[in-house]
């Protein structure tokens, strides 16, 4: 045979919404065969509550038993592949059936009153399920209590069992408001402070899961779960971004620090830990435009407190890496950058520090603001800035005289 030369395929061995060969054919309500993982995809990654082909509704009794399997049509579709073996087509093995959720119970129910060796073995096999297909993971995300066995694994469990109940936590991606409150309410602090142990002595990979659980708790915690959180929590958040885990990593402990700064004396805390210097190091050396957004957000919360203002001003490249970013990033950015600017000059603006804005070129990106195209908050905070030190800036060489003749 020419290796050019197509080989036909039945076209009832391909997928309607694909043109693989099935490999795990099922059948829905409306009586069309699809290979399972592009109907799921279909069904559960796109939202589609529809039939590809007939546009019918799809009848779901249960999440899962829409889905039919078709043995004879995969039978087939295995003798095809067979009897074409010469052309270097290969026979797929035959599927495992997707796991349930009576046999997920019953393999955690085993794993909760076992020895720690057998405790091992039930974790390695909840995580041979959830990395089998994604039918499995959504079935262990969907099942009562698995994010609770894991959480407690992750909690009291030994450092290795620990980052194997972590890893499967990441990857089955839980973020159910209801099981994240109820895995920090069950836990108190004690979830927080394992992630915090495994961010200090665990590999990258480890650490990048416990940075994004650890985000997603704060961002459903109360305020008065949030106000708990400690300097040393944020000691270990700034450290991981210090150490750059990954990009990933540190966009989830930027959030974190700005979904913590409001509450409590958090904003103290997360300077405390190191935050600003590292900020000011993280604009000078970022030209990402998600990174910087990310943050000037953090930095406009820690200038909220005097400590954050002195950290800011006493850092050399302060001052004028967040005046470099204001008109070069996004709009966004601009108006964080100004915020700050404000809060500098409102609370923290002595003579020094008023001069070293001019010196810095600080007054003169202010005066730009309000010349160009940017949101209409934005220049009004440029120019309550201006109005601010105008007795000051108006006479200097470096500042247009022309801005200042109308304050």
């Amino acid at each position: 045979m020419d290796q050019h030369e197509e080989i036909d395929v039945p076209p009832f061995f391909l997928c309607p919404i694909s043109l693989d060969i099935m490999k795990d054919p099922v059948t829905i309500s409306t009586g069309i065969t699809y290979d399972r993982e592009n109907i799921e995809k279909w069904v559960f990654t796109n939202n589609n509550t529809t039939c590809p082909t007939t546009k019918q509704a799809l009848i779901f009794d249960t999440v899962d038993s829409f889905l039919t399997p078709n043995h004879t049509l995969r039978r087939l579709i295995q003798s095809w592949c067979t009897l074409n073996a010469s052309y270097g087509i290969e026979r797929f093995p035959t599927p495992k059936p997707p796991a349930t959720k009576a046999q997920i119970l019953k393999l955690i129910d085993e794993a909760s009153n076992s020895s720690p060796l057998r405790l091992v073995k039930c974790l390695d096999k909840i995580k041979s399920i959830a990395f089998q297909s994604s039918a499995n993971k959504r079935c262990l995300e969907t099942t009562p209590g698995v994010a609770e066995f894991l959480a407690r694994l992750v909690t009291v469990g030994e450092s290795n069992v620990s980052d194997e109940a972590l890893r499967i936590v990441a990857h089955l991606q839980i973020s159910n408001e209801m099981i994240l409150k109820k895995l920090l309410k069950e836990k108190e602090s004690a979830l927080v402070d394992s992630l915090v142990r495994i961010m200090q002595k665990s590999s990258y990979e480890s650490r990048a899961y416990a940075i994004e659980l650890m985000k997603k708790l704060v961002q459903v915690a109360e305020p008065t779960q949030a106000v708990t959180l400690k300097r040393e929590h944020f000691v270990e958040v700034v450290q991981l971004i210090n150490d750059n885990v990954s990009p990933k990593a540190t966009r989830a402990a930027l959030k974190l620090l700005a979904l913590a700064c409001p509450w409590g004396r958090n904003k103290v805390r997360i300077v405390e830990a190191g935050a600003v210097p590292m900020m000011v190091n993280l604009l000078l050396e970022s030209n990402d435009k998600r990174m910087c957004e990310m943050v000037l957000a953090v930095l406009d919360h820690l200038c909220g407190c005097a400590e954050g203002r002195a950290e800011l001003l006493g850092h050399g490249a302060g001052l004028a890496v967040v005046s470099k970013k204001i008109l070069r990033v996004s709009h966004f950015a601009s108006e964080r950058g100004i915020r700050i600017l404000f809060a500098i000059s409102k609370y923290s603006g002595s003579p020094s520090v008023v001069q070293e804005m001019l010196q810095l070129g600080v007054v003169i990106k202010l005066c730009l603001v309000l010349q160009v195209d940017c949101e209409a908050k934005t220049k009004e905070r440029a120019r309550e800035i201006l109005k601010l030190h105008a007795r000051a800036w108006k006479n200097s060489p470096c500042a247009p005289a022309h801005v200042f003749g109308s304050f």
